[in-house]
């Protein structure tokens, strides 16, 4: 018996992986998390699979039905949304599981900052532009930040920003950042990257409030500043200019 976690993806069903979806498929249970994995995803659970929404669970109820499967045989497919490597709290679940002795796999998903950035049309670094991306949040409820990870920090570098779970917080966001990037930097701010409802909100860090109060959002709304965000006139990668002398180019 092995608990699979996987990554469901930004919330399209197909933006699952072929190996996500062939580990739900021979899963006789599947635990989701139905605040934010599409129930679409769940077509892939084979007939009669015993299918739990953990959103309204906590952790020891969870805990709980890992070991009544592993007590039965049966391996768990367990889905969080988008990526497990970030805020997925997959990694208590893997403290919990460690201690049981119950076996697990991590299969990867696409993080939702992709698919934002898909919808934006935009590749997050370029050339002489932004070479770095940082994945960050504010402080909230679940857990506080540690005190040297700070948006001002963060933005004194010139990376591209990718700010999860924040939208509650965009005054803030916007407040700190303005110092270190000027009221000019380019902000957009994409709803539900992939869903059907998806919404993509663009401005500047000047103008970004005032267009998200317009179109008001909740949640799963995914903040993206930094210059890659507007840059035209930038410099062409040396990767494909044909001067550039590679092993895979004579």
């Amino acid at each position: 018996m092995t608990v699979h976690f996987i990554g469901a993806g930004p919330g399209a069903p197909d933006l699952i992986t072929l190996r996500g979806r062939d580990l739900i498929a021979r899963c006789p249970v599947c635990l989701y998390a139905g605040s934010l994995v599409p129930e679409a995803v769940l077509a892939w659970c084979p007939k009669g699979a015993r299918v739990v929404d953990t959103a309204p669970m906590n952790l020891g109820q969870i805990e709980a039905e890992f070991v009544a499967a592993h007590a039965a045989g049966q391996d768990v497919a367990r889905l969080h949304s988008g990526d497990l490597s970030v805020w997925s709290a997959m990694g208590e679940q893997l403290r919990r599981l460690s201690k049981l002795g119950i076996p697990y796999t991590i299969t990867p998903g696409v993080p939702a900052f992709a698919a934002a950035a898909a919808a934006l049309g935009r590749e997050l670094t370029l050339p002489e532009v932004a070479q770095s991306v940082v994945l960050t949040r504010t402080s909230g409820r679940a857990s506080a930040m540690p005190s040297g990870e700070t948006l001002a920090a963060f933005a004194k570098t010139g990376a591209t920003m990718a700010v999860h779970l924040s939208i509650h917080a965009l005054p803030r966001v916007v407040k700190e950042l303005t110092p270190h990037l000027s009221a000019d930097c380019p902000v957009a701010v994409v709803y539900r990257a992939s869903w059907p409802d998806e919404r993509i909100v663009r401005g500047t860090l000047g103008t970004i409030e005032g267009l998200v109060a317009a179109v008001p959002m909740e949640r799963t709304a995914l903040i993206l500043v930094g210059r890659v965000l507007a840059a035209e006139d930038f410099r062409e990668s040396a990767l494909y200019d044909a001067g550039y002398k590679r092993r895979y180019r004579s």
